[in-house]
């Protein structure tokens, strides 16, 4: 299995509690993320979490440590999103997301927000705080 992580298993991978043990045990597993979604998780725990600029970076070196070379945007990822938004109704953001993952080769997509068990070919979504999600 290859997992993509949205950013919001990231984000709850910095906090306490449940879904940051469950967030943190993915992680260790290993996985891939994109540029997009490391500037997301940089906003969020700056605007969100009240993290000063230097906390930022330590869990943004963290992050990069723990998973696979972080994948570059490129003019191919945004095309690709563009049609999964069009065809699939996803919003531009996510659509980028999926995008990356696809790109990647990865078969689960880790997210809390977007839709449990979709699919987009061999990719899946899985929201792993639901019960009995691995």
């Amino acid at each position: 299995m290859i997992a993509f992580f949205d950013t919001n298993i990231l984000v709850y991978a910095q906090q306490e509690g449940e879904k940051a043990e469950i967030s943190q045990d993915l992680i260790e597993r290993g996985g891939r993320i994109s540029a997009q979604v490391l500037n997301e998780m940089a906003n969020v725990l700056g605007k969100k979490s009240g993290r000063n600029w230097d906390e930022i970076a330590l869990a943004l070196a963290d992050i990069e440590r723990a998973l696979e070379p972080v994948s570059p945007l490129t003019a191919k990822t945004t095309v690709g999103a563009l049609v999964l938004a069009r065809d699939h109704g996803l919003a531009f953001y996510d659509a980028l997301i999926v995008a990356s993952a696809i790109e990647d080769g990865c078969d689960t997509l880790y997210s809390e927000d977007m839709q449990h068990g979709r699919r987009f070919g061999r990719l899946v979504i899985v929201n792993p705080f639901l019960p009995g999600t691995p």
